[in-house]
């Protein structure tokens, strides 16, 4: 096998943030400790799709991010916590790179099940390992902003990349959520019907048959769990129309992406 499984991505990008980004990645892989490199990078090296980025998102396990800050201080990089549950950043100026360790939304932390089975490209000059096709679509499925859908990203990934993924990982992570991976493949299904065949059966049967158990008891209380996709989209339900809120919105993830 090559040195890189994928093709480096053809990205455009302004002069100053491709040298931000390939000597953010060549510092990082310097750390030795383990990452994995996803947003657009990783969908354009699983689909081909090549359009501008403004930030690079890097996943680490927990652990390995308070490291990987660390090294990066060590070395003179600002570093920052954005938000202890799942996020925190390496900056310079306005350019930033995002170190992602965990997934509230669907209560997932980066683990090693995530190395496993992830491919590696090379970007830039540096070898590194992507987010598998399985949990980059865990990490993208959520994303439903009324100025940023990553719907479309989900679809591409599902239709490029479907050999590759472990369809009963992916239930698995989104268990409490299936609602949310049953909207996600019905919307496979209506934008490419005529690729319906490459979800499993066993996986559409057993979302549907979830789907169909009526009668069942609602939530003692009015619950909104919209601000888990949008945060400011849902702002009204809990603070004017008597919604509780769900753990687990991610206001952040908007604020600066």
């Amino acid at each position: 096998m090559a040195e890189s499984d994928l093709h480096a991505p053809e990205l455009r990008i302004a002069p100053e943030r491709e040298d931000f980004y390939a000597e953010s990645l060549d510092l990082l892989v310097q750390s030795g400790h383990p990452f994995l490199l996803s947003g657009t990078f990783a969908l354009s090296c699983y689909t081909g799709i090549n359009r501008p980025t403004k930030d690079v998102d890097v996943f680490a396990k927990p652990s390995d991010a308070l490291k990987v800050l660390a090294w990066f201080r060590e070395h003179g990089r600002a570093v920052e916590m954005v938000d202890e549950r799942w996020l925190a950043r390496i900056t310079r100026g306005d350019l930033f790179m995002d170190l992602i360790f965990s997934m509230p939304t669907s209560g997932t932390s980066v683990s090693d099940d995530w190395f496993r089975s992830a491919p590696k490209a090379q970007i830039y000059d540096s070898v590194v390992h992507l987010v598998p096709p399985t949990e980059f679509i865990v990490s993208k499925i959520f994303v439903q902003d009324r100025y940023r859908y990553d719907g479309a990203d989900v679809a591409h990934v599902i239709l490029k990349k479907h050999e590759e993924i472990d369809w009963r990982r992916l239930l698995d992570h989104l268990e409490l959520y299936w609602e949310v991976l049953l909207m996600a493949l019905l919307n496979f299904r209506f934008v490419y019907p005529s690729e319906r065949d490459l979800i499993p059966k066993w996986l559409m049967d057993e979302l549907l048959e979830r789907l169909a158990q009526r009668g069942m008891p609602g939530p003692g209380v009015k619950v909104c769990r919209g601000r888990i996709f949008s945060p400011r989209d849902y702002q009204i339900d809990v603070a004017e129309w008597g919604f509780s809120e769900a753990f687990g919105n991610l206001e952040e993830r908007y604020e600066h992406h």
